[in-house]
């Protein structure tokens, strides 16, 4: 993927945010929108311009499909064709760029197995671009017409309205997934004041030292681990390695997330929370209830609800719980390890609401809750971080001591277990465990913590120049 406009880089902070920022408060209030999207077509299409006309059609198609949803005296065959549309638009779209390669790569695979020989696909399917973000916004502009048709929100008054809504650069490419019903009036009319700006702008320095700061050199550890050779990797190294793969994923998303609702602050939005300090679950239900909350609350008002939810019966909802979670894996990637992961969460869930209902187990103290919780989300993300079953098979082994491993592996371990590394997962350790969100802690916003984020943001872009590892995971999905 071709690097674009990334929040944590020179461009963004010096260049395309000030100037967007001016563009918009200069511009006539009329005309805000449209700076917006504007700008946002610009962000989007610094990856790849000619990923913009895709977003543009599905806007315009979803756009189209909301009207003929709510238009007065539609037939209900004629609402339903318009849903429909949407739907089978949108995943198409979602299908056709994310699973082509990986349905043609395993057509190939069942035709060895049954001595079918080589079969080729159109070359086309195993040279197609993944457009960035186009997870999120796909979902999300689904949404909307959904919404429309469930009578949650009307439709947009305008398309220029609905084009900024779908497009809009702060969560674009890698949430939180908003909803047009809960974002609809802001649409409309929103506030800006020195305050609300202030907010936002004080937020997006405490997620940009949030990336910089802790989820890069948790990056750096956790690919020094996953990229060991093989013998490379001991048991102290393996368990080290993944625990810095859980601080990099969390610490990148929730800053990524930090910064979007900072951003749309600073632009009067208001967008939801993502992250509620999910390591401090004490079972994986409440980690769904805490982790990515934006995709576990569509997930389950649009699929698992939908399916029946709890409502048919103890067996269908294992089986909902299950099919979701396996979907929910699937959406972030289109391997099988990610299917896998889906897998274990839903199996655990299944299991949780199982044991549940056979017996209490308050007796049980918090920390060992938290603590089992978080080894078996541990265990799960090497699936999401392996590139296949073989490599998450070997770290996992190594893990567990039940691979063997070099005398030259006493180099890596001296490497991750230097005071310094150790120190800095410390830290990791008491932010994902100990301090409070960054929403608590901007509950209340002051002079001192308005300061406080300026130290950040002049720390975190003095390292920011020093770094050569600088990706937002997300991006990918």
């Amino acid at each position: 993927m071709v690097a674009g406009v990334v929040f944590s880089s020179h461009i963004f902070i010096f260049y395309f945010l000030a100037l967007v920022l001016s563009a918009y408060y200069l511009a006539p209030k009329s005309w805000r929108h449209l700076v917006l999207t504007l700008a946002s077509y610009a962000f989007y299409g610094w990856w790849n311009p000619w990923f913009v006309f895709l977003m543009l059609g599905s806007t315009w198609i979803d756009y189209r499909c909301g009207k003929i949803v709510s238009a007065k005296g539609s037939s209900s065959a004629w609402r339903k064709t318009g849903l429909w549309t949407s739907i089978i638009v949108n995943l198409g779209i979602l299908a056709f760029f994310k699973y082509a390669g990986f349905f043609s790569q395993n057509v190939s695979a069942l035709a060895e197995v049954f001595g079918m020989g080589e079969i080729m696909l159109p070359a086309f399917f195993y040279e197609i671009i993944l457009p960035v973000g186009i997870s999120f916004y796909t979902f999300q502009s689904m949404s909307y017409t959904i919404d429309i048709y469930r009578g949650h929100a009307r439709p947009a008054p305008d398309f220029l309205g609905f084009a900024c809504y779908v497009s809009m650069f702060p969560q674009l490419v890698a949430g939180p997934i908003v909803r047009y019903g809960s974002i609809a009036e802001q649409i409309r009319s929103r506030t800006h004041s020195v305050g609300i700006f202030t907010y936002g702008f004080t937020r997006f320095n405490f997620g940009f030292a949030k990336k910089i700061l802790l989820a890069n050199p948790a990056g750096e550890i956790a690919d020094l681990c996953f990229g060991a050779g093989e013998g490379s990797l001991s048991s102290p190294v393996a368990w080290i390695g993944v625990s810095a793969y859980a601080f990099q994923i969390y610490f990148d998303f929730s800053a990524y997330s930090d910064m979007a609702i900072g951003l749309g602050r600073m632009f009067g939005f208001r967008f939801p929370e993502n992250f509620n300090s999910p390591y401090k679950s004490r079972s994986i239900t409440e980690f769904w209830r805490r982790w990515h909350i934006s995709l576990s609350s569509f997930l389950r008002d649009y699929l698992y609800i939908p399916l029946g939810g709890n409502r048919k019966g103890i067996t269908r909802t294992y089986i909902n719980l299950m099919l979701v979670m396996l979907i929910g894996g699937l959406w972030h990637g289109a391997q099988w390890t990610f299917i896998a992961w889906g897998a274990i969460h839903g199996g655990m869930l299944a299991l949780e609401r199982f044991t549940t209902r056979k017996a209490q187990w308050s007796w049980i103290p918090a920390p060992v809750k938290i603590a089992a919780t978080f080894i078996v989300v541990l265990i799960t993300w090497v699936f999401f971080r392996a590139e296949n079953f073989a490599v998450a098979g070997n770290y996992l082994g190594s893990m567990f001591g039940l691979a063997d491993h070099a005398p030259a592996a006493g180099l890596l371990l001296a490497q991750v277990t230097r005071p310094a590394a150790l120190l800095f997962l410390a830290v990791c350790f008491l932010s994902a465990f100990v301090m409070p969100r960054s929403t608590e802690i901007l509950r209340t916003l002051t002079a001192g913590k308005v300061i406080l984020s300026l130290l950040l943001l002049l720390l975190a872009l003095g390292m920011m120049f020093t770094q050569a590892f600088n990706p937002f995971l997300y991006f990918q999905f």
